[in-house]
């Protein structure tokens, strides 16, 4: 998983150590000792995780965490702190002071790699629900936010046999009564997505005897519909880092060992709550606000009313992040011919087929739109030119190979499309105009017209 990740650490060995591990994982990585070496690395270029050492004497490093959590510009980067003495007030002091989680030294590198793969999931919803909703209230589509409860609905899923009534007392006392529990199986049989509680908690208490049948539990409410927006809260016992990770890797969002005091379970489950809470909230303004004003009706693809804010701010993500944004400009050939030949329910049928073959064969934080009678526009952050001309001549495959669907009484008829593609400039330029690079690509989907129509060209700046 790509990533841009800070170590801070006073001690040279601990950054070398560190600094190894995080590049031979395939991460970007920049080092420092102090916390205001750290802030400048920061303020040239925001990471997406911090790895920091809270056990240095000389600086306030649970303030620096503090303070980074408190600024709005700063508040989505995930802290995972280390070097930290391996006891329960010592996780809670770090916990509440903003990390996202703590690892003890010796640090375990399987646990340590996927609590940052699992934190970079997770800020990478926020980062696109958050930009997803600015670009609503530039339209002026979203009112503020509503505030939330730091307490929501949260499920203990135990055994049949094993109501575990000290763990339930005391998060009952700590998050307001709200918790209630269920079986696994009561849980799975749930099927309404509103309904869903906010966060899960499931007690491992043997994972080495039921270590398959958790592993699958987590698996399966992380891929059900109903169940695949709420948080996940591992409880596992202590000396099993590996199955830690492993119910990270499966989705589980936070993992705790059992032995933690109760506050600092207590802590967990309300960063929990509060973040799905937001995500939540996020997701509503965006369905609710642009659904009807920036959605076009027949496919159900963004319009280019949409696209010409969102775009922008694609592009600042991209310069900050210091990395390209590819845009393709795809066009249905002979269109018209489909409509002469058909009619135009025939049409429409061809372009609602297509724009779900698009919509499902790219990542989330990708942007499709239709911006015209047969043109549709493709934005992919943080994409090179090598991977978006690989995207653009899948697409075209997948446009090619498989007939379309004309509906009685006609039999599918093949389509293909030409694709047009362009970038931003490299990495460390100011920041791309948007129209210029959607010119390009439109002048890229000229030529490949021009050479016979179903291939892909490229801007000649970016092949």
């Amino acid at each position: 998983m790509s990533g841009r990740i800070l170590i801070v650490d006073a001690v040279p060995t601990n950054r070398i150590v560190l600094r190894v591990k995080m590049l031979a994982a395939q991460f970007a990585v920049e080092a420092c000792a102090s916390s205001a070496e750290a802030r400048a690395l920061i303020a040239k270029q925001r990471p997406d995780l911090i790895l920091v050492n809270l056990s240095d004497p000389a600086e306030d490093r649970h303030g620096f965490c503090t303070a980074l959590k408190a600024d709005p510009d700063t508040s989505t980067i995930a802290i995972i702190a280390v070097g930290t003495a391996d006891t329960s007030r010592a996780r809670f002091a770090a916990l509440d002071a903003g990390a996202d989680d703590v690892l003890a030294r010796p640090i375990n590198d399987a646990l340590l790699l996927a609590r940052i793969r699992s934190l970079l999931r997770a800020r990478s919803v926020t980062e696109e629900l958050l930009l997803r909703d600015s670009t609503s209230r530039a339209l002026g589509f979203c009112d503020d936010r509503a505030s939330f409860a730091s307490t929501g609905r949260i499920t203990v899923i135990t055994p049949e046999a094993a109501p575990m009534p000290e763990l339930i007392c005391a998060l009952n006392a700590g998050l307001g009564d709200c918790v209630v529990v269920q079986t696994a199986s009561a849980v799975l049989r749930h099927n309404d997505e509103m309904d869903c509680p906010d966060l899960l908690i499931i007690p491992a208490t043997a994972p080495r005897g039921d270590a398959v049948a958790l592993f699958g539990l987590v698996s399966d409410l992380r891929s059900r519909v109903d169940t695949r927006l709420a948080s996940l809260l591992v409880m596992v016992p202590d000396g099993h880092p590996e199955a830690a990770a492993m119910f990270l890797d499966l989705g589980a969002d936070d993992v705790v060992m059992q032995n933690a005091l109760p506050q600092e379970m207590i802590l967990r489950a309300k960063a929990l709550v509060r973040r799905k809470q937001l995500h939540d909230a996020l997701r509503r303004n965006v369905l609710d606000g642009l659904q009807a004003a920036v959605t076009d009706p027949l496919t159900g693809l963004l319009n280019r009313r949409y696209v010409d804010h969102h775009l922008a701010r694609m592009s600042e993500q991209s310069t900050t992040a210091g990395s390209a944004l590819a845009v393709m400009m795809i066009d249905i050939d002979h269109f018209k011919a489909i409509n002469d030949t058909y009619g135009h329910p025939a049409g429409d049928r061809v372009l609602i087929a297509l724009a779900a073959r698009l919509r499902d064969n790219l990542r989330a934080v990708d942007l499709v739109a239709r911006i015209g009678g047969e043109e549709f526009l493709i934005a992919m952050p943080r994409t090179t030119a090598k991977q978006a001309q690989g995207a653009a001549d899948r697409l075209r495959r997948l446009v090619s190979q498989t007939p379309f669907d004309l509906g009685a009484p006609h039999d599918p008829i093949a389509v293909t499309i030409s694709v047009g593609v362009a970038l931003s400039g490299e990495a460390g330029q100011d920041q791309p105009d948007t129209h210029r690079i959607c010119d390009l690509a439109d002048a890229a989907l000229y030529r490949a017209k021009s050479a016979g129509r179903d291939c892909v060209a490229m801007d000649l700046n970016a092949a």
